[in-house]
């Protein structure tokens, strides 16, 4: 998460002159705009979970996407404002308790099932992380707090369902007009199908961070992984 900063970030680095690695601000402010950014998923053959903005009633949301739905601003990240709404009776609440942290709030249809990770290395979509929190969505909690998930590189997936995912990926970024590197979010669902949630341009650069960890399942160290990205910079000409 956190896009929104980092984005604004960027743009002031665009206007000094500053040299960076990563997405420009166009493809940070739209990854960070989630209305947006699944407005383009759909429109570039990306599967995404149906949604509304709000305001919208229960009934509204009964009838496009059926409950439960997770609730969010449209511009925040690390699940910040988050709420999984499992009926009518919590809606309103989880819209006020989002809006607290933006001016637009989302409602999507809660997709159940794994949660999925891929990284994008200039062309190329490393291998596929699976993500189990201890929670049913991966909150603020379990991202922030040891113990509360276990991350798997590479997922336990067949080569189908792993090279459908890397391929929606692949399309997700290009869609945004990402650049040099990203981390894009899905759930899979009991019957297969991929729902892409957001990207991430700029996602956490530890070593033990998702997209390092990727990196090494592909045989990438995180010194050479570092080296990949400040060499994607050069030859894309933002340093």
């Amino acid at each position: 998460g956190g896009q929104g900063e980092d984005g604004t970030l960027q743009a002031l680095f665009d206007l000094s002159g500053v040299r960076y690695t990563g997405t420009g601000p166009l493809g940070s402010g739209l990854a960070m705009d989630k209305d947006l950014s699944k407005r383009l998923f759909r429109d570039n053959g990306v599967q995404t979970a149906g949604w509304l903005m709000a305001p919208a009633s229960a009934s509204e949301v009964q009838s496009a996407l059926g409950f439960p739905v997770v609730v969010k601003p449209s511009k925040q990240g690390s699940t910040v404002g988050l709420t999984l709404v499992r009926d009518g009776g919590g809606l309103q609440a989880a819209i006020d308790e989002a809006f607290r942290y933006d001016d637009e709030v989302m409602l999507e249809q809660f997709i159940a099932g794994r949660e999925l990770t891929v990284g994008i290395l200039g062309n190329e979509a490393l291998p596929i992380g699976e993500i189990i929190p201890k929670h049913e969505l991966y909150d603020y909690e379990c991202k922030y707090t040891k113990g509360m998930a276990v991350e798997e590189f590479p997922a336990r997936l067949d080569s189908a369902t792993a090279a459908r995912v890397q391929e929606q990926a692949q399309r997700g970024f290009k869609a945004l007009k990402l650049r040099g590197y990203a981390r894009i979010d899905f759930r899979l669902d009991d019957s297969g199908g991929c729902f892409c949630l957001e990207a991430n341009t700029l996602p956490g650069m530890t070593e033990l961070s998702l997209i390092p960890q990727a990196a090494l399942a592909a045989g990438i160290s995180f010194p050479e992984l570092c080296e990949r990205i400040v060499q994607l910079a050069i030859t894309e000409g933002r340093t």
